[in-house]
């Protein structure tokens, strides 16, 4: 996992402008994925078909016409996930109003634990608008190459069930035709998010 010091030394580049389109790519280090994002060097973000956390079958069009915050994680994370989720909420909650045309999305990255029904008791501890999504391996495995996102399973004990989940953890903000806008280190604070939020809100659609 790309750690907090890395993440931080690119806080000036938060908000990369590139395309957006579907991107099968070999599985890639944290460290390529970081230089892909900071750099610009290939589009991010793409379709994707996942299940939400009420059980219903979404994909990135059902949320044309908002903002979107993008997350990739997992609900046994110890400590970045639950904190970045939760400076995703309280961002939401300083927008005001205008945090009705933003749309979080939590989507795991261990797909064989967070069921639809595990995810519809942990997202609502962060914000009632969160949404959680999972599916088939393969599926989510198609959003994370989309999204340039590192994740993998690591065995923590001698049972097969005993592993954690190793994942690059940015926050990406998409637009609202859900083209890259930029991302968010781990550790950004909600009032950062909101700085950074609150003009594109202005901006005209396009």
């Amino acid at each position: 996992m790309i750690s907090r010091a890395a993440c931080r030394a690119g806080f000036g580049l938060w908000l990369l402008l590139a395309p957006a389109c579907a991107a099968d790519a070999p599985a890639r280090s944290p460290a390529e994925i970081m230089d892909i994002l900071m750099w610009n060097r290939e589009p991010v973000g793409g379709p994707f078909e996942l299940t939400d956390h009420t059980g219903h079958v979404r994909t990135d069009r059902d949320f044309r016409g908002q903002l979107m915050l993008v997350y990739f994680g997992f609900t046994y994370c110890p400590d970045i996930c639950p904190t970045d989720l939760q400076a995703i909420g309280q961002a939401l909650d300083k927008l005001g109003r205008d945090g009705e045309r933003v749309q979080p999305l939590f989507i795991s990255v261990d797909p064989e634990r967070d069921t639809a029904q595990h995810l519809a008791e942990y997202v609502p501890l962060f914000h009632p608008r969160l949404i959680g999504l999972t599916g088939s391996v393969d599926a989510v495995r198609k959003a994370a190459e989309a999204y340039k996102v590192y994740f993998a399973k690591v065995p923590i004990g001698k049972e097969a069930g005993d592993y954690t989940v190793d994942h690059t953890a940015f926050i990406y903000l998409m637009d609202r035709d859900g083209n890259y806008l930029g991302f968010f280190p781990p550790g950004t604070t909600a009032d950062r998010m909101v700085e950074i939020i609150r003009p594109r809100l202005t901006e005209p659609a396009r």
